[in-house]
């Protein structure tokens, strides 16, 4: 299998991690060896409640033995999609009313980047430095990574830079703007949160100027930083959220949210203003109701934050320099991206899965399932630590 991997599936990057995988269950991935190895990275983001989670499998059999796609977005009325958007109005503040569902978070960046144009009737579209939103070709137009950009040029025109958390770049923002759209956390970045109320003034600039807010949650939503969405954490309601990624237990889905006023637009004047043929897909859809209840109907939520402090303090390491980031949604960073590598590649090989951060090299990704149990933290953080001591003591 490993060579029928390299062989005919297109590869990411020069030197794949390359485990073969077996099965997966809890907080744990099982390779073809039968060695398990305890995942703190969860799919990047994406296994929101661990792997095969027993509700998660439930609704994907019963959605299963029932139909599985009947017919493109919007047209036929499929419960587990009109009851997964009617449980995410239910929890959102107002105007948040109004939820597209697509395959990715990437091409939920487009819709919402669509959408902004049409409410508007502007085409300039801002974003920060460092930012990740995907890599379809309206996402990347707005990456802030100029260096992943330039083979792919030309991208969307009027899509413009700013700094993230600089409060002087706010002006930037005006009446010729159709939108900003930001990370609510920083991610590729490194998981910068913003500061001194930045989203709550940006907010404001836009209702100023006319212009939108855009907030990617792909990575920060569904619970992973002790709020539902991570916005909350930041008094300020966005005029569309784009979600992803946890969003679906495990299965690939999308989605952006707005007011049913600006949503209706994308349906007439042309209509089909956005069209998917297996966005809404009804077993995935199910997939995502199951996860949103489960969060819904439990602690998982804010148990994070508490897991966040149990993991801060068996991360006191010399060579952990800073964790940066939310509840569940953490990077520890080293003085140098050479250990940042060593460390992730150790732990790979004493059984604990980590991942690399985008755009922050000396970093690490700590991403686990919301699911993780504080004994399983304290068996990852005792292998990363093992491993940071050998590392360490080589370096003498």
């Amino acid at each position: 299998m490993l060579d029928d991997f390299f062989t005919y599936q297109a590869q990411t990057t020069p030197h794949p991690l390359a485990m073969e995988i077996s099965h997966a269950k809890g907080s744990y991935i099982y390779d073809t060896n039968g060695k398990k190895h305890l995942d703190f990275v969860a799919g990047v983001s994406a296994c929101t409640l661990g792997h095969c989670h027993p509700r998660v499998v439930r609704a994907i059999q019963e959605q299963s033995d029932r139909y599985l796609h009947v017919m493109v977005y919007g047209e036929y009325v499929q419960a587990p999609a009109v009851a997964l958007s009617k449980l995410l109005a239910q929890q959102l503040p107002a105007p948040l009313e109004s939820t597209y569902l697509v395959n990715s978070g990437a091409e939920a960046i487009e819709g919402a980047l669509k959408l902004a144009r049409r409410v508007t009737g502007r085409s300039e579209i801002l974003y920060a430095d460092h930012a990740y939103h995907g890599n379809t070709f309206g996402a990347l137009s707005v990456m802030g990574h100029e260096e992943r950009k330039k083979p792919f040029a030309p991208l969307l025109p009027d899509c413009h830079p700013i700094k993230f958390n600089s409060l002087s770049d706010i002006d930037r923002i005006t009446s010729e703007t159709a939108a900003i759209i930001l990370e609510t956390i920083q991610g590729g970045a490194g998981f910068i949160l913003p500061e001194n109320a930045y989203l709550k003034k940006v907010k404001k600039r836009c209702q100023q100027v006319g212009a939108l807010l855009i907030l990617d949650e792909i990575q920060p939503g569904f619970g992973r930083t002790g709020k539902l969405f991570g916005f909350e954490h930041y008094d300020v309601v966005p005029d569309i959220i784009v979600a992803g990624k946890g969003m679906g237990g495990g299965l690939p889905i999308g989605a952006f949210t707005a007011s049913k006023a600006h949503m209706a637009l994308l349906k007439d004047n042309p209509k089909l203003g956005h069209i998917t043929t297996f966005g809404g897909n009804p077993v995935i859809a199910s997939a995502a109701l199951a996860t949103l209840q489960e969060l819904m109907e439990t602690t998982l939520i804010q148990d994070a934050l508490q897991k966040e402090k149990h993991f801060r303090k068996l991360l006191q390491h010399p060579l952990i320099k800073e964790v940066r980031g939310k509840g569940l949604m953490l990077a520890a960073l080293f003085e140098s991206a050479e250990i940042a590598s060593e460390v992730i590649l150790e732990c790979k090989e004493k059984g604990l899965v980590l991942f690399w951060l985008l755009f922050e090299p000396k970093a690490i990704r700590i991403t686990p399932p919301l699911t993780i149990s504080e004994a399983e933290i304290a068996e990852g953080c005792a292998i990363l630590t093992a491993v940071m001591d050998s590392i360490q003591k080589k370096r003498k």
